[in-house]
Order: C-alpha cells, then structure tokens, then sequence
C-alpha cells in the first residue's frame, strides 16, 4: 500500500526546469492567479486553501449550491478558465498537450443520477458539447471526448475522500484520423492513445475547472483541485516509474 501511495504521489511533480512545461495552474501562488479568469457568484465558492492538498502547499476548494449561476448558461456552475492563445481560433490544429492533476471529491459529495463536470476542455463555439470532458455520474467518474459525437472512452466507480491523479495525452484535431486521447488514471494507463476527433472544424479550445452541474441537484457539492500542469513531454507529468497497465475501462 505504502509503495503504490508513493507512486502516486509522484504523479503530479513535473520538472519545472524543462521546456515542456507550457503552464502550472496549481495555486502556490497562494490565489487564482496563475489563471486566465474566474467564473463564480461569490468568494467563498473557489477558495485556494491549505488544508487539502496534494501537492506543495495549496490546493482549490470548490463549491456549487443550486442556484450557482455566474454566467448566462444553462447548469450551475463555479469554474476557473485558463486560455492557451497557442490553441484558439483553429491555430491548435496538431498540436500534443498532455495534461496532469489531482481532483478530491469530498466525502459529503451527492450522487446523482445526471451529469456533474469537474474538468472540461471547452470549445469557442456557442453551441455543441465540449470536445472533451471529465464528469461524475451518479457513482461513476467518466471521459467523455469527441464533441457533436461525444462518446465515453473511460469510467471508474467514484471513491469520495481520496485524490485521483489524471494525466491526459491529447493531439488536438478536427480530423478523427490525427486527434486522439490516451490517459492514465493514478499512475496507470487507462486508456491507449484513441484516434478521434478532438476539435470542431476550425474552433480553439481551453481550459475550464471547478465544478459545473445540472441546475436540478439541489444538495450543495464539494470537491479540490491541485497541481494542473500543461506540457509538451511524458516525462515532465508521469514519471518512468509509472506503469503502462493493459488499457480498458472497468
């Protein structure tokens, strides 16, 4: 138990001195700021705290209650964006990121039997789903990629109290003969590299996380986000000590 905790844990530390290394949104700042802007109806909804983490000294704390609405769009919602100007407007095409962070959901976390996005990848059109999401439903985590033929590539049950540790391989394509996405889920691989479609025709993507979700769940969801990283090379978001399981969802 102790090694395979060691092992995650060294999931999320990325060497900084790299040039792969195009972006840490992981709050040793001490705020938000590393963060291209913040979407919430009040202060205490994203906090940047001490007292989760996962790694370093601080960590997000989100909270959605019903009602939530801090933009005009459907769902409640409290969310940070981060906007890499590389992949707007149709400039991201072929472009590799990989992507790496730890997620908790807290142990009062409601199950519901509808769609609650802790990440999310969003695209610059107005209308269509994201082309890649991560979201619980009911007492499942799910990937969901694709976009206008959004499909699920990846589900695991749903453990409250424990940090999850994602790293997610990306060749951001309009065409589904370039795009795909692999990841790895604590240290694992989960999902091999799957050639898909991974943005509209001509459409940039970015960033969103904290917690968007139905308007229809009423009891108030918790959950912490730490370390997100942005790099070009395997190396600097999952060590060589990481294992390569057989792919597959459970």
């Amino acid at each position: 138990m102790k090694k395979s905790w060691l092992l995650s844990g060294l999931l999320l530390l990325p060497t900084m001195a790299s040039a792969s290394v195009l972006w840490k949104g992981d709050f040793e700042t001490g705020n938000a700021s590393q963060w291209s802007k913040e979407e919430s109806v009040s202060s205490n909804r994203l906090l940047v705290e001490a007292n989760r983490v996962r790694e370093g000294t601080y960590a997000l704390r989100v909270q959605v209650n019903q009602g939530d609405k801090p933009i005009q769009a459907s769902g409640n919602r409290n969310e940070l964006v981060y906007v890499d100007d590389t992949l707007m407007d149709g400039r991201g095409e072929g472009a590799e990121r990989y992507y790496s962070w730890s997620t908790l959901f807290d142990e009062s976390y409601p199950s519901e039997n509808t769609w609650q996005v802790f990440s999310q990848w969003h695209h610059t059109g107005l209308n269509g789903s994201p082309p890649m999401e991560f979201y619980v439903m009911g007492e499942e985590m799910r990937m969901r990629v694709g976009g206008e033929r959004a499909q699920d590539v990846w589900k695991a049950p749903l453990q409250r109290g424990v940090w999850n540790d994602f790293v997610v391989h990306v060749k951001w394509s309009a065409d589904p003969n370039v795009g795909f996405v692999a990841l790895y889920h604590n240290g694992q691989q989960v999902v091999a590299p799957t050639p898909m479609a991974t943005l509209y025709p001509g459409q940039g993507v970015y960033v969103k996380q904290g917690l968007y979700r139905n308007s229809t769940i009423a009891p108030e969801g918790v959950l912490f986000h730490d370390g997100f990283t942005v790099a070009t090379d395997l190396a600097d978001v999952l060590p060589a000590a990481a294992t390569t399981a057989s792919a597959g969802v459970y």
